[in-house]
């Protein structure tokens, strides 16, 4: 499965530091193997993998290619930007 990132996740993805940026490619290639459906709550259309106690990854799939939509490296980052759904 191809793996896309939205500009936005670009932007996080680099802002990370290099050490975390490895545990988020390793957390994509594992999720094009074999993706996990986590869906997030409130009619959010993106699913979520915990890259680590504190960092989130948001993506989606769709026509066979995940798409990296947000890259969090602090919980409370991710929790502002989730409840923004709310």
């Amino acid at each position: 499965m191809d793996v896309e990132f939205t500009e936005k996740a670009r932007e996080d993805f680099l802002s990370l530091e290099k050490e975390l940026q490895i545990y988020f490619k390793k957390h994509l290639e594992k999720i094009s193997e074999m993706p996990p459906r986590r869906h997030l709550k409130f009619g959010v259309p993106f699913c979520v993998e915990s890259v680590t106690k504190q960092a989130r990854l948001v993506y989606e799939i769709e026509n066979n290619k995940l798409y990296a939509i947000r890259c969090f490296a602090l919980h409370k980052d991710y929790e502002k930007w989730y409840m923004s759904y709310k």
